[in-house]
């Protein structure tokens, strides 16, 4: 006869708008053991499994503290209920917690408090976008949490209006909430324990076979949310917000996001000891990056560390719903010794109704690799030189045509091509070398592209370089100085001459805009406290608890486009004390970098 052997969760803790599907093990009738579901319709020996999802709802009212959310709250930030704050976010375990996270609450108190004062703006216009899965406040009645920030589309099955079940003596009430293996909790069980429940049922009599087999978890807790970031703009002297929640970029201004999200494979709790397992899983990641990305708005989004089976299975379909389509490379495979489906790449998305597809580049370096050993290194060398340059790394180029039209330039009637490219250049730090190769074929492809169209370009990515080194100084200045000393590593001689290593192409790094920002305010003194007065560069895109420091760019064509505006930059603030990434807010070891872009007025040659 059918019958479950064993139940278990991929996590115990459960966090809102996050599938939980737990990992139920079979025994079937002729002994073998499976983890394949046994539906009504498909019975097996006149048996099907049936689950039940239950919340266990409790006389006493629990509030969830809004740092460590697996806790309970003891405290409350009256100062936020007098700011019209979220009430969800002004809850602390302790009172430690409250003095830990100060520098960066207050924060919330003083954009609150001038949104008020200058405008009259509501809570829901400061937090709305980022916090609307996962404001969760505490009802006077049920002593349940309310229904806010409930993930549209969530289905979990059919269930009825009224208790399922009760326990007199411990104060219990347990609500049915879900009839199928999975589960997205959602913000009606903020602060109670769930229970799942399978059992082989009779085909026929419809009832259990034997008794069911259940499994707690433990409560369930919001999604953290980080502080909201706003553009800024840079191409005046006045200095604003804009608005990120309109569905589209002014009339002849389009937005582009650079982004690495920390590819699954990746993020494994050997390397992030310091993330909570639960924030690492993918099922929790994959919602947190959709719900932050999807709030920039951007046009054109360029990410880094995109697993093919994650690309096809969630990004692809996800960002079609909100209006995108979608190209993608893979990382070639010489090197690559795991999993065929988990292997990442970089996705480039962009607008329908803004832009369309004219055309796809694929770079693979590896080919690129091939061709300098047969030109340049002995027969004998080659497989050396080989082992050396193959880094599997790839850049997606896409020629992408405007919809906006544009009016205002001296050719209104001519098509406006974009060209993007987005690359990750994974080299290790030992092989400057190769490190510095690999961006210089970049460029000179993207200058071929640049010869034979006059079309404003735009390079995305993670180099891996931080600045001051040669690759960002190629990028930067499209030359390399002969001193450097990252020159003296070249073992296969493939930066010789130094003169060869240079490029024709106008590039600007978009975040140096922030140096040339004019007048005075508490928010352009934050900006420029966030950036390298050496570089001109942000202190900081990639954050661990071993590096800190800068290696992802937009860079821009600066005789073809202007930058209008950027996405304010983090501070350790933001991050929270002793915090590295990824957390339970941001779910990447790297920060997103989004800017507002003009195309400039063609000028004849």
């Amino acid at each position: 006869m059918l019958s479950v052997v064993r139940v278990h969760l991929p996590s115990e803790i459960p966090i809102v708008g996050c599938e939980i599907t737990p990992y139920v093990l079979l025994r079937l009738p002729n002994g073998a053991i499976s983890t394949d579901d046994v539906p009504e319709t498909a019975a097996v020996d006149g048996h099907f499994m049936r689950y039940r999802w239950y919340r266990i709802q409790s006389d006493r009212k629990v509030a969830i503290c809004s740092v460590h959310p697996m806790e309970q709250a003891t405290i409350q930030c009256l100062g936020c209920l007098k700011s019209k704050i979220p009430a969800a976010k002004s809850y602390h375990c302790s009172a430690k917690c409250f003095s830990d996270a100060w520098q960066h609450h207050k924060v919330l108190h003083e954009r609150a408090s001038s949104a008020l004062n200058e405008n009259g703006a509501e809570e829901e216009e400061l937090f709305g976008r980022f916090g609307s899965g996962s404001s969760g406040i505490l009802s006077s009645g049920s002593g349940s949490m309310s229904n806010l920030g409930q993930s549209p589309g969530v289905n979990n099955g059919p269930v009825p209006l009224y208790p399922s079940g009760s326990d007199k003596t411990s104060g219990e009430t347990w609500f049915e909430v879900g009839r199928s293996q999975t589960y997205t909790p959602t913000a009606d069980d903020i602060g109670h324990v769930l229970r799942f429940e399978c059992a082989a049922v009779d085909t026929e009599k419809k009832v259990p076979a034997g008794p069911p087999t259940s499994i707690m978890t433990s409560r369930v807790i919001p999604a953290p949310t980080p502080t909201p970031r706003h553009l800024i703009q840079v191409n005046g002297d006045v200095l604003g917000h804009l608005d990120m929640d309109s569905q589209s970029s002014s009339f002849g201004t389009f937005t582009v996001l650079s982004y690495n999200i920390l590819a699954d494979a990746y993020a494994t709790s050997d390397a992030y000891s310091y993330c909570p397992t639960w924030a690492l899983s993918w099922t929790y990641r994959r919602q947190n990056l959709m719900r932050e990305i999807i709030g920039y708005h951007a046009d054109i989004i360029c990410l880094q560390e995109v697993q093919l089976n994650h690309f096809e299975d969630f990004f692809a379909p996800e960002f079609d719903k909100h209006g995108y389509q979608a190209l993608y490379k893979k990382r070639t495979t010489e090197v690559y010794a795991g999993v065929p489906h988990a292997i990442d790449g970089c996705a480039t998305f962009f607008r329908r109704d803004r832009f369309s597809h004219v055309k796809k580049y694929e770079v693979e370096f590896n080919k690129a690799a091939q061709s300098l050993t047969d030109a340049i290194i002995p027969p004998a060398q080659k497989r050396v030189a080989l082992n050396r340059l193959i880094k599997d790394n790839i850049a997606l180029i896409a020629v992408l045509e405007a919809k906006f039209g544009n009016q205002g330039t001296e050719n209104p009637g001519k098509r406006q091509l974009l060209c993007v490219a987005n690359t990750h250049v994974n080299v290790h730090q030992d092989l400057k070398d190769v490190k510095l190769w690999e961006v210089q074929t970049l460029l000179k492809g993207l200058e071929k592209i640049a010869n034979s169209a006059d079309i404003p370009m735009l390079v995305c990515g993670d180099f891996n370089s931080i600045p001051g080194s040669t690759p960002h100084g190629l990028l930067a200045i499209g030359k390399v100085d002969q001193l450097h000393p990252d020159l003296a590593i070249d073992p296969l001689g493939i930066l010789r001459p130094v003169s060869k290593l240079t490029h024709q192409l106008p590039l600007v790094s978009a975040y140096s805009s922030f140096a040339r920002m004019v007048g005075v305010g508490y928010d352009l003194e934050h900006q420029r406290r966030r950036m390298d007065s050496g570089t001109n560069e942000p202190l900081f895109t990639n954050c661990t608890r071993d590096f800190t420091g800068t290696v992802d760019y937009i860079f821009y064509t600066a005789d073809s486009l202007s930058v209008e505006s950027l996405l304010e930059l983090l501070d350790e603030e933001s991050l929270r004390k002793d915090t590295a990434l990824p957390s339970p807010e941001w779910s990447s070891d790297h920060i997103a970098l989004l800017a507002e872009f003009r195309c400039k007025p063609r000028i004849r040659r």
